[in-house]
């Protein structure tokens, strides 16, 4: 504890979690560090800053000095080399399994996006395609109906995303938050049950883009959802 690294990371933690901390008799330790008269304990540092990430406890079986973890580990690094390799590799492991579970909670709410998709287009081929109509024609109704769906959602159109963004692959919802994709599946149904009801497009958009501004705002205000991400 005699060590200015040792006493600025220890200062700095406290700055960050301990609201008591007193920053001027924490600057004087850190001055005064490292020279042959400097003496640091954990009972001086707690009594002299009010630290409270490290601290000494007499007794037979709990004495001993304890620490917060991320002081515990910052000590271990310091004394051994093979414990902070090992700690850099957890670390990048724990990272790396975040990073794969994210993405597959994406790819998951993608899939489910795609097949709820499969829902709308049935409904606008039941009710919105008159018979014997010709496949050109066909796609022309499909891609109108997908583009309510994005304009609701994102404001544009696939083909505006497309004039904006080509130097990317794929579409717009390729390119979705997690928030939007399940925003996305739920207006898909609701578009499909409206498309069912004879709502005419125009008053569909209207009602889809309010429940995406609203189900947006509630989803990322939403802790359960940020925890995914």
């Amino acid at each position: 504890m005699r060590n200015r690294d040792t006493i600025e990371f220890m200062g700095i933690w406290e700055q960050l979690h301990n609201p008591n901390f007193k920053p001027l008799e924490f600057e004087g330790f850190k001055n005064e560090a490292g020279s042959n008269r400097f003496f640091m304990s954990p009972k001086k540092w707690v009594e002299v800053t009010q630290a409270i990430g490290i601290f000494s406890q007499s007794g037979r079986y709990g004495g001993g000095t304890y620490a917060h973890k991320d002081i515990a580990f910052e000590f271990g690094s310091w004394l051994s080399p093979e414990f902070k390799l090992y700690l850099i590799i957890e670390f990048q492991r724990l990272k790396e399994e975040e990073f794969r579970a994210n993405k597959l909670e994406w790819n998951l709410q993608r899939a489910l996006a795609k097949i709820n998709y499969r829902i709308h287009t049935d409904a606008i081929k039941e009710n919105l395609i008159p018979p014997k109509v010709s496949k050109r024609r066909m796609k022309l109704i499909y891609a109108s109906e997908a583009d309510v769906l994005n304009v609701a959602l994102f404001g544009k159109t696939a083909k505006e995303w497309r004039d904006e963004n080509q130097d990317k692959e794929g579409n717009i919802r390729d390119y979705a938050s997690l928030e939007q994709l399940v925003v996305l599946t739920n207006l898909e149904s609701i578009n499909a049950m409206l498309i069912k009801q004879e709502l005419g497009q125009g008053e569909r958009l209207l009602k889809l883009n309010e429940l995406g501004i609203s189900q947006m705002k509630s989803l990322l205000s939403n802790a359960s959802i940020k925890k995914l991400k």
